[in-house]
């Protein structure tokens, strides 16, 4: 029991400290609420307007693909480290999943899961269903640009 005395000590230390810190803010900070404060956004913005629109799935399936890159470098960790007690069925088991999450990311990337923003027709404007002229370019959207003239912001 006594090997466990300082891991008992440095925990009992950290609740105290906490929970000190806690109190201490609460009796010395000053307490004067707006309603940008209790607004449920971060660094006290007030929101102008409810979003447009939902995320779109793409955000999501780009989500699940980190968590699937997470996942195999979890997987390859104990093959990395011990490779000569998996020996070959490890390494191929790794190669298996690897090939199966690869071809599983080829699928995402030809359905377009990263192609971001609306496609672009090769004369600049906007197409809604697929055409035959139809070359996928990058567009940048401009945010906080309402009210401002056209001149407003570019150098001269």
């Amino acid at each position: 029991m006594g090997q466990y005395l300082p891991i008992i000590v440095l925990t009992v230390l950290a609740v105290l400290f906490g929970v000190l810190s806690l109190v201490a803010s609460r009796l010395l900070a000053p307490n004067r609420p707006n309603t940008a404060k209790e607004a449920p956004y971060e660094c006290g913005i007030v929101p102008g307007r409810e979003p447009p629109e939902r995320f779109p799935v793409s955000f999501y399936v780009i989500a699940m693909m980190f968590i699937m890159f997470d996942i195999e470098l979890i997987f390859a960790y104990p093959y990395a480290v011990d490779r000569e007690f998996l020996g070959a069925f490890g390494f191929f088991e790794m190669v298996a999943f690897s090939a199966v999450f690869f071809v599983a990311f080829v699928y995402m990337v030809a359905r377009g899961a990263l192609d971001w923003g609306p496609m672009k027709r090769a004369n600049g404007s906007d197409v809604i269903a697929d055409g035959p002229a139809i070359t996928p370019r990058r567009t940048v959207r401009v945010v906080g640009s309402e009210g401002r003239s056209a001149h407003d912001g570019k150098a001269a």
